[in-house]
């Protein structure tokens, strides 16, 4: 990876700019923020770009650059680069995890594609990965802890950071997608239960119930797929199992004991019948209630 024009920037027709597979696709809210401020300022930071066979290809600035375009702008301020795909794609996701607010699937996504570039292009560095010492002739293992660094970037844990990336690693693209249009927010906890599901099917099928709204969380889109395949027993209501259980000793009770239950509970029975009831009603239910309390300490 090396900078072109002596690391100067320079300014690019932004037609020229193309912008292919990128990691995060811009977001609206982002891109009105950042219009309300341009309008001031001017685009200001530049843009990074890699030259590929003549081409300008987008590396970071995603927002800037449609900015840009929205402004009538011709041209931008960028930095170019030569380098591989691979490196390009590395350099997006550093970038932006170092500054930027990410929602846990982006975190997610971006994490695993560093970890994969990275050790694509330092596959000497990877896990399990060993050379010999100058000196003994011993193999030493190398383990470069990227959790550790990305975790320290990001203000976050380093089990958080892990939780993610094996959840980033089981995602694949057109999970990621769906899950991203979610009505809902994809939370930590639904990447944790995600990245449990071994099998790419119940994956899948968990994923489209969570980007379609038929579930509040992952946990709950699998618990439901394995009730109605039978493997297991559906939640009982905890409302329904009481309700039966008054209907039991209610049946099981003789008719004294029926009574004075009703007028045990009669204030109870009245405000769960008149909920919303006029205010001047209240005055002579409560008139009833106490006539009817005093007839049962009479008897």
């Amino acid at each position: 990876m090396k900078f072109l024009n002596g690391g100067n920037v320079i300014r690019l027709p932004l037609d020229q700019i193309a912008v292919e597979g990128r990691l995060r696709e811009v977001r609206e809210q982002a891109i009105e923020n950042l219009m309300l401020m341009a309008q001031d300022t001017g685009i200001t930071t530049p843009i990074h770009v890699r030259k590929v066979q003549g081409r300008y290809v987008l590396i970071d600035g995603a927002h800037r650059l449609e900015v840009s375009r929205r402004l009538g702008l011709a041209d931008i301020a960028a930095l170019v680069l030569e380098c591989r795909a691979d490196e390009a794609r590395a350099m997006e996701a550093s970038n932006n995890l170092g500054v930027a607010r990410m929602t846990p699937l982006q975190t997610a996504v971006f994490v695993a594609s560093w970890k994969r570039d990275y050790y694509a292009m330092h596959p000497d560095r990877a896990p399990g990965t060993f050379k010999g010492n100058q000196h003994t002739g011993n193999l030493v293992g190398i383990n470069l802890t990227l959790t550790r660094t990305i975790a320290d970037a990001f203000g976050v844990s380093e089990p958080t950071i892990k939780r993610a990336l094996q959840a980033g690693e089981r995602l694949t693209p057109e999970e990621a997608a769906q899950l991203d249009s979610a009505p809902g927010r994809v939370t930590m906890e639904d990447l944790k239960a995600l990245a449990k599901i071994a099998d790419p099917e119940e994956r899948s099928a968990v994923v489209l119930r969570l980007a379609s709204g038929n579930a509040k969380s992952a946990a709950a889109a699998r618990k439901s797929l394995r009730v109605e395949a039978g493997v297991e027993a559906p939640v009982k209501d905890p409302v329904d199992t009481q309700f039966r259980d008054l209907s039991d000793a209610w049946t099981r009770a003789g008719a004294a004991a029926r009574k004075r239950f009703l007028f045990e509970f009669a204030r109870e029975i009245w405000h769960a019948q008149n909920s919303g009831a006029a205010l001047n009603n209240w005055s002579e239910a409560a008139d009833e209630t106490a006539a009817a309390e005093e007839a049962v300490a009479a008897e």
